[in-house]
């Protein structure tokens, strides 16, 4: 099955600037450990590129296993402070599991996910939507009414089949698998994922 990575060296970030990425996030739960909250960070020093306004997600996870993840869709602050934030809410807001703690952070695998700006998909029903998706490549966020999800490009590791794919986002959604709406919406992005277990020993 094809990577749903993207290189650490693709458009935009070096391997540099990708290590600088990850420490943000580790210092960030650090920081948040000792205060409560995520740090202000001083862009001033910083590559333009990491400066820009650009929406991420951070994965954590321990032992192999998912820990905490919590991101932004949208653009709406400098990547460095999303990351930052994020970070922070992967350790200490992620429902799904309890916040990390001080012993545990040594533990952590820290992943960021920089995206790439929503796509809006036009499509008649569902098969002309299942027949836009790309495998391996796209993420996906779903919305309807009250209801919303979204699967990174990573998702497709545990899920390559798309109507597998689809159905347990609308699931993730809080909707029956089978569920169709005509006045349902969605939209692609992509993901460049920048890991910890990537960087290391890179120049």
């Amino acid at each position: 099955m094809p990577s749903t990575e993207v290189s650490a060296k693709e458009p935009g970030y070096t391997a540099a600037e990708c290590r600088r990425l990850l420490e943000v996030a580790r210092d960030a739960i650090r920081y948040g450990l000792g205060n409560g909250t995520a740090p202000r960070i001083d862009l001033t020093p910083e590559p333009p590129g990491l400066c820009a306004r650009r929406a991420c997600f951070v994965t954590l996870q321990q032992n192999g296993r998912l820990r905490g993840c919590i991101g932004s869709l949208e653009a709406r602050q400098p990547l460095l402070q999303d990351v930052a934030e994020n970070a922070w809410s992967a350790a200490s807001r992620d429902p799904r599991f309890p916040p990390v703690t001080p012993d545990a952070l040594a533990q952590l695998v820290i992943e960021v996910s920089v995206l790439t700006p929503l796509e809006p998909l036009s499509f008649t029903d569902e098969a002309s939507l299942l027949a836009q998706i790309r495998p391996a490549r796209d993420g996906l966020l779903l919305s309807w009414g009250r209801h919303r999800g979204t699967f990174l490009p990573a998702v497709w590791e545990q899920l390559p089949d798309t109507a597998a794919f689809w159905s347990q986002l609308k699931r993730k959604a809080g909707l029956p698998a089978d569920f169709w709406h005509d006045d349902l919406q969605c939209w692609r992005y992509e993901a460049i994922k920048i890991s910890e277990e990537d960087t290391q020993g890179t120049g």
